[in-house]
């Protein structure tokens, strides 16, 4: 299970810092990662780590503004938002996988998402 946290809503210019941990697994996962979806389009990578802590190219989005970094416990990760923008504002999930390309979770029963977390700008 993967549970989300730290959504909310900030004025542009703010900042949110989400949390991500995946309990109920004996084993590190390969890689994990967040995404974002907003309404009536496709689902975006934002943000993936290795387990050994190499960071993905973020997406050009990003523009240095997000980072993403473990947790001290197994199976957690970060994503530290600075200056947000209205166009942020979607549903971001956590994933996990054990099949990774790109330092991103492969779609398919090695993967495993959380229920996702609320960001609005505005």
């Amino acid at each position: 299970q993967l549970v989300e946290s730290g959504g909310g809503s900030v004025q542009p210019g703010g900042s949110l810092r989400l949390s991500c941990a995946a309990s109920g697994y004996s084993d590190n996962f390969l890689c994990m990662a967040w995404f974002r979806q907003e309404p009536g389009k496709e689902r975006e990578g934002v943000a993936g780590i290795w387990s050994n802590g190499v960071i993905a190219m973020y997406p050009d989005f990003v523009e240095g503004r997000f980072v993403i970094s473990p947790g001290d416990a197994q199976n957690t990760v970060f994503l530290q938002m600075d200056s947000l923008k209205p166009e942020d504002t979607a549903v971001y999930y956590c994933a996990a996988g054990r099949s990774c390309r790109a330092g991103y979770p492969v779609e398919g029963p090695n993967s495993y998402w959380g229920q996702g977390t609320q960001v609005t700008v505005s």
